[in-house]
């Protein structure tokens, strides 16, 4: 049988980030590609425009549609916006029989808000509990965790107050460090660590997305999650470093980069 992935996320109209990037993603690991749109994005690779945030019930209803007839082997989510949405996602993925990613988008590229303030107490209460895995970067660890994040040791200890809170699995990802760009696995009381080096390029839309959607295609296809970010880093990797260089911004990532 096909594997099939779903996202549960944002719409990116300049194809590089959101459910553009996770569909792409899906895709170049052979796997099926479902996904459910939670807000709807005016942006490029220079700006985000404007976000509206679509009706709590109609996502709802999107998901129950795709996995009542077409059941994914894993899910991720990427932005979701108002509490609301999150807590309509959180009822449904409380009821999920595969595994859930989530990515806590909070804030665009260009720095643009992707999360209302007041989402994130539902991502950390609601909805992050139902995840098995959930994917930071060093601004929304600190933002989850409560303490600042800028080192290996802050990373492990958020990872550890983030797992102590939602009993999720937690990756930080440490993109925005010095020197080679350094990912924080903490799953099953070890932590794995996950190293590559650093391609210096203005050219990283989407690399939340990509690589959470990566991971989510290995889970689908069946590995563990340490196997699963693995493969997730290999590919992210290689889509930073052989870019398009599209764009007159910050330019998407290559999705046509081979799977691992």
């Amino acid at each position: 049988m096909k594997p099939v992935a779903l996202t549960i996320a944002g719409s990116d109209p300049s194809g590089g980030a959101g459910i553009q990037a996770d569909l792409k993603t899906f895709h170049q690991f052979g796997v099926y590609g479902e996904a459910a749109v939670t807000l709807l994005t005016v942006q490029n690779t220079q700006k985000v425009f404007e976000v509206k945030c679509l009706e709590p019930g109609f996502v709802s209803a999107q998901v129950r549609a795709v996995v009542e007839d077409i059941p994914p082997q894993a899910a991720k989510t990427g932005a979701l916006g108002e509490p609301a949405i999150v807590e309509a996602v959180a009822a449904l993925a409380a009821g999920f029989a595969f595994p859930l990613v989530v990515d806590p988008v909070m804030i665009s590229k260009h720095g643009a808000p992707l999360m209302a303030e007041e989402a994130r107490q539902a991502l950390l209460s609601r909805l992050l509990p139902c995840a098995a895995l959930v994917t930071p970067n060093l601004h929304e660890a600190a933002a989850l965790a409560g303490i600042a994040v800028d080192s290996r040791e802050s990373m492990i200890e958020a990872a550890r107050r983030i797992q102590a809170l939602t009993g999720a699995s937690v990756l930080v990802k440490g993109g925005h460090l010095a020197g080679d760009a350094l990912d924080i696995l903490l799953h099953a009381g070890a932590v794995h660590e996950f190293s590559a080096p650093r391609t210096q390029t203005p050219h990283t839309h989407g690399t939340g997305c990509t690589y959470s959607a990566a991971i989510t295609a290995a889970l689908a296809l069946g590995y563990d999650i340490p196997s699963a970010v693995a493969r997730g880093k290999a590919f992210i990797t290689q889509a930073i470093l052989t870019n398009p260089g599209l764009g007159h911004g910050s330019g998407p990532v290559n999705h046509h980069a081979p799977a691992p």
